[in-house]
């Protein structure tokens, strides 16, 4: 029997220094999503496929794709052939981590396209690597300049398909203070989108 790797991200998430929900995964589910992947639970994205839905961490401001939960898709389902990369993860903003190769030869890492700058931006981590930096405390640090005073609760009443679209934009001079923008639920998939066609426009992808 193959030695899992979800005991040493079990671990981790038991002491997150915030808070983290393990989605219930489906047997049948994670079992398809593993075989599309052509991956085992020996590396740390088969474990987290296997044996969770999906992993929510810091008041739901962090979905980390798994198997697949009622209002997030599974991992497999996040392939961009044309474009080499797999999104492991979404946070509310309507970012998006993506584990790609940067070139050929090189190790995959996982790299961030943010709402602030709209750009992808290599994080040189794998995703082993990167998944423990977030469960560790990484993400108080990592978001500070997205963050306004009494998110927690408000991202919280999010649902899991819904991200926050704000008006102005993170990325424009006057939405950078995310206190005193306009900020409604709207769904994840559209906040994506949203970003990307504006990165586009703007000649950034």
């Amino acid at each position: 029997m193959e030695r899992s790797a979800w005991s040493e991200i079990s671990a981790l998430v038991a002491a997150a220094p915030y808070p983290v929900e393990v989605l219930p995964a489906d047997p049948q589910r994670a079992g398809a999503c593993l075989a599309a992947l052509e991956i085992t639970t020996r590396s740390w994205l088969g474990a987290v496929v296997a044996n969770s839905g999906g992993l929510v961490i810091d008041h739901g401001w962090l979905r980390v794709l798994g198997g697949g939960h009622d209002g997030l898709r599974d991992v497999a389902a996040q392939i961009v052939p044309e474009a080499g990369r797999l999104v492991v993860a979404f946070d509310v903003m309507g970012g998006q981590f993506a584990w790609l190769q940067a070139e050929p030869g090189a190790r995959p890492t996982v790299h961030y396209f943010g709402p602030e700058d709209l750009t992808w931006q290599d994080l040189e981590l794998g995703y082993g690597d990167w998944l423990e930096a977030m469960l560790a405390g990484a993400m108080t640090k990592f978001y500070e300049t997205l963050r306004w005073p009494g998110w927690e609760g408000e991202v919280a009443s999010v649902a899991l398909d819904q991200g926050i679209h704000t008006l102005p934009p993170p990325w424009t001079r006057e939405g950078k203070d995310l206190s005193a923008v306009s900020r409604k639920p709207i769904r994840l998939a559209e906040l994506v989108s949203v970003h990307q066609e504006f990165a586009r426009q703007l000649g950034l992808l």
